[in-house]
């Protein structure tokens, strides 16, 4: 299902937006009037194995702390699905 949703709606439903998209929903983000770009599920196979290990984002130090007391592993977990 597409949904459309301006940049506002977004930032204030970003979770709930996640959630749907998990789930399987499009959504179509419309930023000044115009349409910006979607939001589609990732699928298993747009991922190699290889290519997270390789990005230097998802290898970085951490720059916080968490406010919920979990590990990085934890937010690894979470975010991108492994343990």
């Amino acid at each position: 299902m597409e949904r459309i949703v301006n940049a506002k709606q977004l930032r204030s439903s970003l979770p709930r937006i996640v959630e749907g998209v998990r789930r399987g929903e499009r959504y179509t983000v419309i930023y000044r009037s115009r349409p910006a770009f979607r939001i589609v599920p990732a699928r298993d196979e747009d991922i190699a194995d290889g290519e997270l290990a390789d990005d230097p984002i998802y290898g970085a130090a951490a720059v916080g702390a968490s406010k919920d007391r979990r590990s990085s592993a934890d937010h690894d977990a979470l975010l991108y699905g492994r343990e």
